[in-house]
């Protein structure tokens, strides 16, 4: 099988990295003017981001040679004390910043919110979707036999109800592969609608069937059949498959995505 081909960054993808890379260098500006502080380095940021290739990781994302995804976004975001928003508005449009805020909501059962917290406001507003390692395959199928929560991610409550999702039939999970560039590109998160499982022409689907998870397009045929289309133009590598609605269907749709970093 062919390695896949990393296709180039969009105009967007490289200006986040441009504005990542200028926070990185504000923060060792601010850590140089700190005797007390060593100076700032690429490889320190990618060890609190727990990254297997620390300095290279951080590289590629600020020089754009890597796309940004919302895991690495919220990740670096958190090393290097900024707001998502500043760096990618897209990725980070519908949720807030996954911070230690969600830790607090967790030992508030043993401790009291400090006097004034608008803690139990932001709550109100916002909704905690389950985060799974599970990955949808955006070529061949992904296996998932052993799936755990990893965490949450936090949901603006207005911008579901647009949406017309209900909070606890939502899951986050991981696209993984470059069948779907550019519309889903590998890492991407998704945020997956597990009560739309009636096949939509046009619209992206997560599906499970013998070789795994997938992630496709829905595409119905003049005929009634539906077509499980991949959005990369390279069919060779990404070729097409049939839907086959049947006692033996040898795909179920698990749910319908309705974002992954945004709107689909």
């Amino acid at each position: 099988m062919k390695k896949p081909i990393r296709t180039p960054l969009s105009a967007e993808q490289l200006a986040d990295a441009k504005r990542l890379h200028e926070i990185y260098k504000q923060r060792v500006k601010e850590s140089r003017a700190d005797p007390s502080k060593q100076v700032l380095t690429q490889t320190e940021v990618g060890e609190r981001c727990e990254w297997r290739s620390p300095q290279s990781t951080v590289s590629q994302y600020m020089t754009g040679k890597v796309a940004l995804n919302l895991e690495a976004l919220v990740k670096l975001s958190q090393a290097l004390d900024f707001e998502p928003s500043q760096v990618s508005p897209t990725l980070a449009a519908g949720i807030r910043r996954a911070s230690t805020s969600i830790d607090r909501h967790a030992e508030a059962a043993n401790s009291p919110l400090p006097d004034g917290s608008d803690e139990e406001e932001l709550d109100g507003r916002y909704a905690y979707v389950p985060q799974y390692d599970a990955k949808a395959a955006a070529g061949l199928g992904s296996e998932n036999p052993h799936v755990e929560i990893r965490s949450t991610l936090a949901f603006k409550r207005e911008w579901l109800k647009v949406k017309g999702a209900k909070a606890d039939q939502l899951i986050v999970i991981y696209a993984e592969g470059e069948s779907m560039w550019p519309t889903i590109n590998n890492g991407d998160v998704l945020l997956v609608d597990r009560s739309r499982i009636d096949p939509v022409d046009g619209q992206v689907f997560v599906l499970a069937g013998a070789d795994g998870a997938i992630v496709k397009r829905l595409v119905q045929e003049p005929l009634g059949q539906w077509l499980l289309r991949s959005d990369n133009d390279d069919k060779e590598e990404h070729p097409d498959r049939y839907h086959l609605r049947s006692d033996g269907n040898e795909h179920r749709i698990i749910g319908k995505v309705i974002w992954r970093g945004g709107d689909l």
